[in-house]
């Protein structure tokens, strides 16, 4: 009688020590795909921010031209300004759909005001001989392809995330333990692609 209470006692022992390895190694898990999201959302916040600072820069080349536009240089001002006003924490991922959706309009409304500012760019030639225009011009396309690869991985690491805190057993303990899906970067029309930069003036124009 003795033995066999003493075989359920190490058989319920055996069981409880591998229930708790098994939360520890989910628990484990969840946390490094978390890290993994909030990792590279920090890289979608620098190169949104690489942007951001370029555009003063922009700005003050493009406003020595003569009789240049003040109402598109006073647009892409004020659209920068709007992306400052999202407050998002840079290291770590949002998990309010609405809120990623603000930090995105912000961004696509800054997006266009920048296309907008190298389209009427097209109609004073003499900037093209500017070196600091030439060289804003690799900066920003750079920055541009940035943005769009970023996001893109960002989605990826989301994907994962989500994924893991869905499956089983994962997903009988993850809202437990505080993760909680993350949203992803909407596909909006033109927001999965960077706005073109060009300063061709003999060729077309840029959109």
């Amino acid at each position: 009688m003795q033995k066999a209470a003493l075989g359920c006692g190490v058989i319920l022992l055996l069981v409880i020590l591998l229930t708790v390895f098994t939360a520890i190694g989910i628990y484990n898990g969840l946390v490094g795909s978390l890290q993994g999201v909030d990792a590279q959302w920090a890289q979608v916040q620098n190169v949104y921010q690489r942007r951001a600072d370029l555009i003063p820069n922009l700005v003050q080349t493009v406003k020595g031209a003569a009789d240049f536009e003040k109402s598109t240089l006073t647009e892409i001002t004020e659209a920068r300004a709007s992306v400052g006003q999202v407050k998002i924490d840079a290291n770590q991922a949002p998990g309010d759909p609405a809120q990623l959706e603000q930090f995105q309009k912000a961004q696509a409304q800054l997006g266009g005001a920048l296309s907008h500012l190298l389209v009427v760019v097209e109609r004073y030639p003499d900037l093209k001989a500017n070196s600091n225009f030439r060289d804003l011009q690799a900066q920003l396309e750079g920055t541009e392809n940035r943005i769009s690869v970023e996001r893109g991985k960002f989605n990826e690491a989301v994907q994962n995330y989500d994924t893991r805190i869905r499956r089983f057993p994962a997903v009988l303990m993850a809202s437990m333990m505080g993760f909680q899906p993350k949203p992803y970067f909407a596909a909006t029309a033109g927001a999965d692609t960077p706005p073109k930069v060009n300063f061709d003036f003999g060729g077309k124009s840029a959109h």
